[in-house]
């Protein structure tokens, strides 16, 4: 993996990278990589739209322990998730890295669904060719091994490459859509 930039500020909403032609497994390059109890992580850049200051959430009640709550994004709804949470860690005390990645994934029935994941630190965007990505290890891994697409290295280091589509099943996609909508048609009937 080699070093394209690294990110000078937050809230910034990324470039689209590659044309819309090219938005395969195969052809993704770039990546964000980011810390979570002082491990690397990484997701393709053309699931995420921008990295926010960690601030303003609204807890929700009766919701699975890694929802952190929601955030108003331009007056939409957007779930908000601790990522150590859901990969079975505490939850991580805020600092003045912490931030929120805004993505964008797949419900399973063709639409798809913002959220926020909680994350230490943003760290660079890496560029590197599908090639040269190991795939998931087989044991040893601290996280479910369909979480992982596969290990990049960097600087002697491997990174984990997150199956964002994975990290949260389609049932969980679909309730964090449910709860956007509620949330939603609430704040707009105020």
């Amino acid at each position: 993996m080699t070093q394209t930039s690294t990110p000078d500020s937050l809230n910034t909403t990324l470039p689209a990278v590659l044309p819309a032609d090219a938005h395969t497994d195969e052809q993704q390059q770039q990546y964000l990589t980011f810390t979570l109890a002082e491990e690397m992580f990484a997701i393709g850049i053309l699931s995420i739209r921008e990295i926010l200051e960690y601030g303003q959430l609204t807890e929700v009640p009766m919701t699975p322990p890694f929802i952190r709550g929601v955030i108003n994004l331009r007056g939409a709804v957007v779930p908000v998730i601790d990522l150590a949470v859901r990969f079975g860690r505490q939850p991580r005390d805020v600092t003045k890295r912490t931030c929120i990645v805004i993505i964008e994934t797949g419900t399973g029935q063709g639409q798809t669904q913002q959220m926020g994941i909680v994350v230490d630190a943003v760290s660079e965007l890496l560029e590197t060719p599908p090639t040269e990505i190991e795939p998931p290890p087989a044991f040893g891994a601290r996280i479910r091994i369909d979480f992982i697409k596969g290990m990049g290295k960097v600087e002697g280091r491997f990174v984990i490459i997150l199956n964002i589509e994975r990290v949260l099943s389609t049932e969980e996609i679909a309730m964090l859509a449910r709860i956007g909508d509620d949330d939603g048609s609430t704040a707009n009937a105020e």
